[in-house]
Order: C-alpha cells, then sequence, then structure tokens
C-alpha cells in the first residue's frame, strides 16, 4: 500500500494557487485511476484506489501547508506505512516551471509543508516535486506561490498534470526514473 499526499491549503481561494499545484495533481490521479469518493479522515480528504495492482490511498491535508506533517502522520500510524510508503506531490520554486523530478528523502528549501512532515514523520519520504518556476528575487517568492497560476500557465499545467496522472502508475510501481522520462516525454510534445 502507498500513501499518495498532495499538499496545498483548503479552501476554493486558494484552490488556483502555485503553492496548491499538489492538490492539483492529485485530484487528476484521483479522478483518472477511479478513487473512491473523497470522505473526511486524518484531518484532511481521503480517497482509495487501486493504480495498476497496488492499493493507494490519496490525502490532502486540510491543516493547511505549514501542519500538513499532522495529518500524514496520523494516516501513516494508522495504515502502518513507513515514510518510503509516501508519495508527496508538492510545488518547488527551484524548477522550472512544468519540470518535475522525484527524489527520495531530502532537505526542506524552505518549503513548510515539507519542513511540517519532516517534523512529523521524518525526511525519508519520496518527493514528488513539481516546478512553479522562480519569481527571480526572493522578495517576491512569498506572492508568486501564494498567487493564482496566470492564464497563460494553462499552456503547461494542464498537459503537465494530465502527463503525472497518465504516468501515476510508475510511481505506484516505484519506477520513478521512468516517471519522470514519461512526464517528460509528453509534455515535451505538448
Amino acid at each position: 500500500m502507498l500513501l499518495f499526499v498532495g499538499l496545498g491549503n483548503p479552501g476554493a481561494q486558494y484552490a488556483y494557487h502555485r503553492h496548491n499545484v499538489g492538490f492539483m495533481a492529485l485530484d487528476d490521479i484521483v479522478e483518472r485511476h477511479s478513487f473512491s469518493p473523497w470522505k473526511l479522515k486524518f484531518q484532511g480528504r481521503l480517497a482509495d484506489g487501486r493504480i495498476g495492482t497496488e492499493r493507494v490511498l490519496a490525502l490532502e491535508p486540510t491543516t493547511y501547508m505549514n501542519d500538513s506533517g499532522r495529518s500524514v502522520g496520523e494516516a501513516m500510524r494508522f495504515f502502518k506505512l513507513t515514510p518510503a510508503d509516501v508519495v508527496v506531490f508538492h510545488d518547488e520554486l527551484d524548477l522550472a516551471a512544468g519540470k518535475v523530478r522525484v527524489k527520495k528523502g531530502g532537505g526542506t528549501a524552505g518549503h513548510n509543508g515539507l519542513r511540517s512532515l519532516d517534523a512529523h514523520i521524518g525526511p525519508e519520504f519520496w518527493r514528488v516535486r513539481i516546478g512553479i518556476g522562480h519569481p527571480g528575487h526572493k522578495d517576491r517568492v512569498h506572492g508568486w506561490v501564494l498567487g493564482d497560476f496566470a492564464k497563460a500557465d494553462e499552456a503547461w499545467l494542464d498537459p503537465l498534470l494530465e502527463a503525472m496522472a497518465k504516468a501515476a502508475p510508475l510511481l505506484a510501481e516505484r519506477a520513478p526514473e521512468k516517471f519522470m522520462t514519461q512526464v517528460a516525454q509528453a509534455t515535451q510534445a505538448a
């Protein structure tokens, strides 16, 4: 069993923020792979499904980004999962918009959602880093991540989210390199 976690902030006012791209990615995966309807559990929204032969739980913490680890830790303990069974989808300033990288473990790079996860479950979970680009200067970062995607971003964002949902079976098979390759190939053609 795997736990796929999308990071974001709950509420309609945050739905299209760059910081919520983790929620967006997970929503597309849940829809594409016909997961159960969302239910409220573990201080978040939880859906259950299968991707390939693997049972996958999808969790979107409703605790707000800065306290995401509480929700994830609760779900992990209930299902007796290890950090290696957790795959977290999150925004990444240090990647060009539309790029995706997967790695296990690592630092938080100032990301409060990752910082909370590290505090609650440790750093050895899988991270699907979704590039949102950088605004150019550190003084503009806060407004950038908490701002909506621009209309022009749809040209790369929609194909990226679709490609990630389509390639999700490779994550479920624990083949992150193949996942990154398939997403890159699909989005280069777009």
